[in-house]
């Protein structure tokens, strides 16, 4: 598979780009982020730009992809709805918008969240922009696009989080995250099985586009 990812240097896009470069189906991988991800590889570019929405003379590069993983996202902590959607919604649709008019045979699997609301009527502010920005990538021409609802993620190999209250919180549950995981998986993922979910999505498809938290676990189990 030949991928784009959007959201390298965060914490799910880091698990997605080092799970793609251990996975021998991957081919490479092309990064647009607004900040070096310091990985050198050779199935690995990167092209680091202030806007990760200006694809403008890209399009050689993004023709031809098999999947566009988008992992790009921020939290709704202290934010107003405008503020929250300008990157939650509008960034991810222009991303997608011109994708799909690039090639509409690719497939787009983007990381939403747990509690995202379809109806777009809901009183919770972020999960109406969620559920409003799914709604949207699924109108669009692509050959499959495939929304995944994770809730807690437990980051691995010394991955963490860019945002300050949520590294916190998992550094100081991290010696129970492990078991809690095995106890609860439909509440807890992990970096490395949310990357294999979206991988597999990328390369094999699946029966529903949107994947809950309770279908990760089956997506993302290593293959023997």
């Amino acid at each position: 598979m030949r991928l784009i990812l959007f959201g390298a240097t965060g914490m799910i896009g880091q698990g997605v780009l080092r799970e793609s470069l251990r996975d021998a189906r991957v081919d490479s991988v092309l990064s647009i982020s607004r900040r070096p991800s310091g990985r050198i590889h050779p199935k690995f570019r990167e092209i680091v730009r202030a806007d990760p929405g200006d694809l403008s003379g890209l399009e050689a590069e993004l023709k031809g992809r098999d999947a566009c993983l988008f992992c790009l996202g921020i939290s709704s902590v202290g934010l107003r709805e405008a503020q929250y959607a300008a990157v939650t919604e509008q960034l991810t649709l222009r991303v997608a918008t011109a994708l799909a008019g690039l090639d509409p045979g690719m497939t787009f699997v983007y990381v939403s969240a747990a509690g995202s609301d379809a109806s777009e009527r809901g009183r919770v502010m972020w999960a109406r922009v969620r559920g409003r920005t799914e709604n949207a990538l699924f109108r669009l021409p692509f050959k499959r696009v495939y929304a995944v609802r994770p809730a807690g993620i437990r980051p691995r190999h010394g991955i963490r989080s860019r945002t300050p209250y949520v590294d916190a919180f998992y550094r100081l549950l991290a010696p129970a995250l492990p078991v809690i995981q095995r106890a609860l998986p439909s509440v807890l993922t992990d970096t490395d099985e949310l990357a294999r979910a979206m991988l597999r999505l990328a390369r094999e498809g699946g029966m529903v586009r949107v994947i809950e938290a309770r279908d990760i676990p089956g997506l993302g189990r290593t293959e023997p």
